[in-house]
């Protein structure tokens, strides 16, 4: 009869999905003998890339395997995008199980933290064997979870290191802006089809000031994401990880590449062959976003040139600044992108 009233409960799960009123307990964090019992299997080192989506988070993976011991592939979005790495593990069901007292394989203590630390290293580690790296990390770009995402990534890796990467909050709204014109994105209001086909017909109100690329509703939302991103992520990454947190501008890896990775490779602990200088500038040659806009939807794509720097100052409107300012100015004095709040 147990049995029989086991699997009638395992149908009622499937069938109906899982009681949602019962919640499991919050996920522990990893402990250092935990970390130091799994990475007798997983010895790599760990480092994990941040920034908000649109601001150079991918050249900057490009870039990063580049060095002979460090490999990064991107976006697995253990902590950044919903459903997160914690999601394994997240059932009272599976918690159950893993913490049950019967279970002499876990020694008393819940496995949810290295079990999940388990999954997340052998998905980067079988990567780095391939590539014969000893050195390996994700790049994921957050854009909603903000401090959290640091939050989940200690509970689970306090040994790792952290860069962020950042890029003045104006371009990133005007990259994001055109990404989703050329995706044809679903999120498109008939507002912003009707900036599209006006901007297809005559661009030129866009680019002296008459016209605006963006609705305020867009500027406003994702103006506030890009700030609360950058202050949430910055600050929790300076509390949890103070030696082994570095962050970077996106416009000083345009202007000075090879410096900034040297700084990069530094802080990952390898030094860096001067043969490689010439492996980045080959890198930081190509743009496979603008390639792909261009085969996706010429017509607006050609408009904006892709990864640069300041593009912002031709499409703003004195509106658009004004709206800006009030959101995340002080945010480009902090950083250094603005000196007052004149512009």
């Amino acid at each position: 009869m147990n049995v029989l009233h086991r699997l009638k409960s395992a149908a009622r799960v499937l069938l109906q999905g899982e009681n949602t009123s019962k919640k499991r307990a919050e996920i522990p964090s990893i402990t250092p003998e935990e970390v130091a019992e799994i990475r007798q299997f997983f010895p790599r080192e760990k480092f994990f890339i941040l920034g908000h989506a649109r601001s150079g988070t991918t050249i900057l993976m490009r870039l990063t395997r580049l060095h002979p011991a460090v490999h990064c592939n991107y976006q697995a979005h253990f902590f950044t995008r919903a459903p997160l790495l914690k999601s394994l593990v997240n059932s009272v069901e599976i918690e159950e199980w893993l913490t049950r007292k019967s279970n002499r394989w876990n020694q008393g203590r819940d496995l949810s933290p290295l079990i999940l630390r388990a999954a997340a290293d052998f998905i980067m580690e079988r990567d780095a064997i391939r590539e014969g790296k000893q050195i390996v990390g994700d790049k994921s770009p957050s854009s909603t979870i903000h401090g959290q995402v640091v939050r989940d990534m200690h509970s689970l890796y306090p040994d790792a290191r952290l860069i962020y990467i950042v890029r003045d909050g104006r371009d990133v709204l005007i990259s994001e802006r055109f990404r989703n014109f050329v995706e044809d994105s679903r999120f498109l209001t008939p507002e912003d089809r009707r900036i599209i086909a006006d901007l297809k017909r005559d661009p030129t109100p866009f680019t002296d000031g008459r016209r605006s690329i963006f609705t305020e509703t867009f500027l406003r939302e994702i103006g506030q994401r890009w700030a609360d991103d950058l202050r949430e992520i910055d600050s929790e990454a300076r509390r949890l990880y103070p030696q082994a947190y570095h962050s970077l501008r996106y416009e000083d890896l345009l202007a000075t590449p090879f410096a900034e990775m040297t700084r990069l490779w530094a802080f990952l602990g390898v030094e860096t062959p001067a043969a490689l200088e010439a492996e980045v500038q080959k890198e930081m040659g190509q743009n496979l976003d603008e390639e792909w806009q261009a085969r996706r939807a010429g017509d607006i794509a050609g408009f904006l040139p892709k990864g640069k720097a300041g593009n912002w100052r031709n499409l703003f409107t004195a509106r658009d600044r004004q709206i800006f300012k009030e959101v995340a100015g002080d945010l480009l004095i902090q950083w250094g992108y603005e000196t007052s709040m004149s512009w």
